[in-house]
């Protein structure tokens, strides 16, 4: 995929639930993965034409494990001219060592939202941008469905108000194919994740169960998520009413 392409699906997203309004300070989380440099290098990209004026601050947090190489994504945010800030933690030692959590993906995930929302207000965000792709949201649904029993996704924006926060997912309408296509076509320095549970989770489950439905039932994955785009799920915003309808 190409940035243009890539672009056009940012400002998308960005434009249907007004993600983003003048004078926003705009965290991006990057894990290092192929998902959150791509989201980083879309904003960045956006933020030079993009008719509401935004700033990016791009932060990761580091969960302990020592075996995290971030050189490259340093030099990357130095070519975007991005701000780039780690933060140290000792969270993997909590979590595996001292709690040793037969289920760490919670806690972990938790510890992990909390350090980076402090940081992020620390920076003088009021936003935070999610690199959750249009994949994440259907496995997160189809999860919701089998163990909670509701109709539940990630929303395109949410606000925190605990933190007085703003949370936003401008990749949800890109697939995963299409994230790992740029990945490969821009040679984003993605970093493999030292988390030894790493592909052993529900999500992967999920991904995998997705996945089969697809192949058996050609189409499904994205009847799913017009599935989701029309469920009028609680907590989602409206879409703007300049928003066209569009074939997703």
């Amino acid at each position: 995929m190409k940035l243009q392409q890539l672009l056009s699906y940012t400002r998308r997203a960005v434009d249907d639930y007004q993600m983003i309004q003048d004078g926003d300070k705009i965290a991006v989380g990057i894990s290092g993965g192929k998902d959150s440099l791509t989201m980083l290098y879309a904003l960045s990209h956006l933020s030079i034409f993009y008719p509401k004026k935004f700033k990016l601050e791009a932060v990761t947090i580091d969960l302990g494990f020592g075996n995290l190489n971030l050189d490259p994504i340093h030099e990357l945010c130095e070519k975007l001219k991005v701000p780039y800030t780690v933060e140290k933690t000792d969270i993997a030692d909590i979590v595996f060592k001292r709690r040793q959590e037969t289920n760490p993906c919670s806690l972990c995930a938790k510890m992990r939202k909390g350090a980076l929302n402090e940081k992020m207000k620390a920076l003088g965000c009021n936003k935070i941008a999610y690199a959750h792709h249009k994949d994440d949201m259907v496995e997160t649904m189809l999860l919701s469905l089998i163990f909670e029993g509701r109709f539940h996704t990630f929303s395109p924006v949410t606000y925190l108000d605990r933190m007085d926060l703003t949370v936003i997912r401008p990749l949800m309408y890109l697939s995963e194919g299409e994230v790992k296509g740029f990945v490969t076509e821009y040679n984003l320095p993605v970093a493999k994740s030292p988390c030894p549970v790493d592909g052993y989770t529900k999500r992967e489950y999920a991904k995998q169960l997705v996945q089969q439905l697809n192949e058996e039932h050609p189409g499904a994955k994205k009847r799913m998520f017009r599935a989701i785009l029309n469920g009028s799920m609680q907590g989602w915003p409206p879409l703007s009413p300049d928003a066209p309808r569009r074939k997703l």
